[in-house]
């Protein structure tokens, strides 16, 4: 065993008394990098994978062929060491490929300089000019297709907002933004959505998009108030108007136009735009509501309230038009994107008082979501889900917020006194759990 950190060791190919040995000298996990029938004789991933387990250790298997690593490799080799309780201990046939997954990872996330990595496998006794030649063939490539994101956490609602832009134009986009709202005085103010006005002046943005993922239920949108500031077109997609229809028979709105008018542009599912230069496109993702949807803007995902962080597991698709089964599919198209796709969640509800996080990967969402990781097929996750729903009272501003939401973010008009008045249905919501 060679020791690149406190945490990560590499060796070449490993048998079944090299685990034990390696158990022995306090291995908690072992990766394996080697695909299987490299060479004759060479013991099998699922042999040295029960090896590992009788003796009490993890086992990842991410098999690399020579000179064909993606950033898939790299992530689930991050993540794995991450989960890992203790050392690990990654082999290949010489250990020249676990270094390279670590070497590239280190770089990509700001860790080691590039300058490092050569100096790394002498020490090592291993070749890293791999790593070297593979971030000078990609890390360009990754870095046209990486926004910058800058997420804002409002603590009244747990909700989070993003600014997500094209480090290269200064454009950006304005993802779910807050009107804030206090529904015991009544008041409103845009505190919220100021503070993402004052990040965009201070880094010199200009507003491309104004995007909502779907008429929220638990806080009002800002979305017409920055239109107004900032000029930008504002975008949902285009299934709001199913939410519209539904939700006016529930106002008793007869005229209200449930035609999605309110916004500039109503996506479609698998459209493209662009952030700037940055590729973007929409996925359809019903469940928690019918018009939800993911922007995928680069290798950035914004999902909302169809996932949370993995420790928060998934969204509750009991409001009306909602459905649990409709809810795993979504997900499920979610989680086919790359591994190494960044996930940022529209909640946060800092289970067991931990701080709020919002940011996640495709990888990490498979391994550790708390739902996704325990529900293997369709079927348990509507019994979860719908056994969950069940307990959950409605949130508290669902009547409030849904008539300016489905508004685009329009507050009523003022009334002959200059007041304006929400309208506030009573028994609507039939069923629903009590607090």
């Amino acid at each position: 065993m060679k020791q690149i950190s406190d945490k990560l060791f590499i060796a070449p190919q490993l048998t079944a008394a090299d685990i034990r040995v390696a158990r022995a000298n306090g291995i908690a996990a072992i990766i394996n990098n080697r695909p299987d029938n490299e060479e004759a004789g060479q013991p099998s991933a699922s042999e040295n994978c029960r090896t590992a387990e009788a003796a009490g250790l993890g086992y990842t298997h991410i098999p690399v062929v020579p000179g064909q690593i993606n950033k898939d490799h790299v992530i689930n080799f991050q993540l794995a060491l991450k989960r890992a309780d203790g050392p690990v201990l990654a082999y290949c046939k010489t250990g020249t490929r676990s270094a390279t997954l670590h070497a590239i990872g280190e770089v990509l996330d700001g860790r080691m300089a590039r300058s490092e990595i050569v100096p790394l496998g002498q020490r090592l006794g291993v070749d890293l000019s791999g790593a070297v030649k593979w971030l000078d063939a990609n890390q360009a490539r990754l870095e046209s297709t990486v926004p910058d994101v800058k997420a804002f956490f409002d603590n009244r609602t747990f909700s989070v907002q993003y600014v997500v832009s094209d480090p290269a134009t200064k454009q950006c986009a304005i993802i779910d933004p807050v009107l804030d709202f206090d529904e015991k005085s009544g008041a409103t103010a845009t505190i919220n959505a100021d503070r993402i006005l004052d990040y965009i002046e201070s880094k010199g943005l200009t507003v491309e998009w104004i995007l909502d993922t779907h008429p929220h239920a638990d806080h009002f949108s800002a979305a017409r108030y920055l239109k107004d500031k900032t000029g930008a077109p504002t975008a949902i997609g285009e299934k709001v108007v199913e939410v519209q229809k539904l939700w006016k028979g529930f106002y008793n709105w007869p005229d209200f136009p449930a035609d999605g008018s309110q916004w500039d542009k109503r996506f479609a599912e698998g459209e493209r735009f662009k952030v700037g230069t940055i590729d973007a496109k929409v996925l359809f993702s019903p469940g928690h509501t019918l018009a939800s949807i993911t922007y995928v803007i680069g290798d950035a995902a914004f999902v909302h309230d169809t996932l949370f962080m993995p420790d928060s597991g998934t969204a509750r698709a009991d409001f009306p038009g909602g459905s649990a089964a409709r809810l795993w599919d979504s997900i499920q198209q979610i989680l086919a994107l790359p591994d190494a796709t960044r996930i940022f969640v529209g909640h946060d509800y800092q289970p067991e008082g931990r701080a709020p996080r919002w940011e996640s990967t495709v990888a990490e969402e498979k391994a550790e979501n708390t739902h996704m990781s325990k529900c293997r097929t369709k079927d348990e996750f509507v019994a979860v889900r719908e056994r969950r729903d069940a307990t959950l009272p409605m949130p508290r501003l669902i009547l409030h917020a849904l008539q300016v939401n489905m508004n685009g973010g329009r507050l009523p008009a003022p009334e002959a006194n200059g007041k304006r008045y929400l309208k506030f249905p009573l028994d609507v919501l039939e069923g629903a759990a009590w607090d």
